[in-house]
């Protein structure tokens, strides 16, 4: 009740309005009592859900992934030492009960443990006297359990005791009755006695015969594992060898394929040369023969046709795309973010990526294209090291846009090699267009990959 010497009523001159008060005595935060530990707990626990991340002290970062259910029991430790060591965030639960749980802030309460535990969080100066009573009132509790359960267990010996004393009685008038017994149920007793003798000796020696038994099949299971062992041992190291040979071999079929890579780039800069080599003679010869080919086509005077109309770099449907693809040596180079937002938004981020990366695959598989994927890197926390066979996966670096990526690379082709970009940012669009390549809206390299 109110005012009693078990629930006193705390007075309103001793209880603070804030969340900690500065002259209130201090709390022995080891000496909580068990309840009201788990009630602190509690309250703390259901704050964290509102709380910023960076407003969670870092203690508590692993209780956070707890589940909601379960953080009072497993994180109750670090939840009572943040409440004891961050002003904060205890200011934080004061907020989140007001909002919330209003009464679990009553210091009028009838439960002394919801009062001691308002106390604590307010910092008021009637907390020691509750945290005091509580702790009172759960030792009184465990004491008048164990004498409970003392009381019991004298009870059960008691009546253990009453019962061997009546068997012992009843013992006694049994050997009294069989004192009186004729010699002759005597002697047969004897003779029951010796016979039972007898039988337990053949029974020992039985039991040594078994011993010696399992000894020797034991002795026997302990040479097969080790023949087993053995034979696996010997397996192990012929699998080590195998895979040994494997890598060597891996290695040889590496080796050769980078000196065919070399032999090849040596090739191609052979090829580039003499290539160079020819297109120096031609200008020469054209300068010689004064024909510069500087003046207009025949396709460039024809009248009557729109202006801009003979632009470069549209690509009209999915057919002219696919004519596309099948140029040889052709580059598809795809805005990776553009594309996904455009065919499925409601994806996370990287299940995007995922989706486009395989889709792109199975284009370049089709079409022998090189596929080329940028994506901007910012929100990008681990970059994957690995993608799909046949496409290249690129991330910008912090600060540079993907845009900037597919232009560079754009302008990092050589002259005369057919470049698809797949975007529907029109400023993308209109400046790989002027650096030669052709530009496909997302929605139409979304066609065509739906049918691959």
């Amino acid at each position: 009740m109110p005012g009693s010497a078990e629930n006193p009523t705390p007075d309103e001159s001793a209880v603070d309005s804030g969340p900690r008060d500065g002259g209130a005595p201090p709390i022995d935060w080891d000496a909580l009592a068990g309840p009201l530990r788990l009630r602190l707990a509690e309250l703390a626990a259901g704050a964290l859900d509102e709380m910023r991340p960076s407003d969670v002290p870092a203690q508590l970062r692993p209780v956070c992934r707890f589940a909601p259910a379960k953080r009072a029991k497993l994180g109750q430790p670090a939840l009572l030492a943040a409440l004891r060591d961050s002003g904060v965030f205890r200011t934080a639960v004061v907020d989140w009960c007001r909002k919330h749980r209003p009464a679990a802030l009553a210091l009028d309460d009838s439960d002394p443990i919801v009062v001691a535990a308002a106390a604590v969080l307010l910092g008021s100066r009637i907390a020691p006297h509750y945290v005091e009573l509580i702790g009172f009132r759960t030792e009184q509790g465990q004491l008048r359990a164990e004498r409970d359960s003392a009381t019991a267990r004298a009870e059960r010996l008691t009546a253990d005791i009453a019962r061997l004393r009546h068997e012992l009685a009843e013992a006694r008038q049994a050997a009294d009755r069989v004192g009186d017994e004729n010699s002759a149920e005597a002697d047969r007793l004897r003779k029951r006695l010796r016979e039972q003798g007898m039988r337990l000796k053949e029974a020992k020696d039985a039991a040594q015969h078994s011993h010696s038994e399992l000894e020797r099949v034991r002795a026997e299971r302990a040479e097969a594992i080790e023949e087993i062992t053995a034979e696996r041992d010997r397996e192990r190291m012929r699998a080590q060898e195998e895979r040994r040979r494997a890598e060597r071999a891996s290695s040889e079929v590496e080796v050769a394929r980078q000196s065919a890579r070399e032999a090849r780039q040596g090739d191609e800069v052979r090829l580039a040369l003499l290539l160079e080599t020819l297109e120096g003679a031609v200008g020469g010869l054209r300068r010689e023969l004064g024909a510069s080919g500087s003046g207009p086509r025949p396709a460039d005077v024809v009248q009557r046709v729109r202006a801009h109309s003979g632009a470069t770099g549209e690509v009209p449907d999915v057919a002219a795309l696919d004519r596309l693809l099948a140029l040889p040596a052709v580059h598809l180079i795809v805005d990776g973010y553009n594309v996904t937002k455009t065919g499925y938004p409601e994806l996370p981020l990287s299940d995007q990526r995922d989706r486009l990366a395989h889709q792109l695959a199975a284009l370049a598989a089709r079409t022998g294209a090189e596929v080329t994927v940028v994506f901007d890197g910012a929100d990008v926390l681990a970059v994957p090291t690995t993608g799909p066979r046949g496409v290249r996966v690129l991330f910008s670096e912090p600060g540079v846009q993907a845009d900037d990526v597919i232009r560079d690379l754009v302008s990092a082709e050589p002259k005369g090699r057919q470049v698809v970009v797949a975007t529907s940012d029109r400023a993308v669009a209109t400046s790989v267009r002027r650096r030669g390549a052709y530009a496909v809206s997302s929605a139409m390299l979304l066609a065509r990959l739906n049918r691959v």
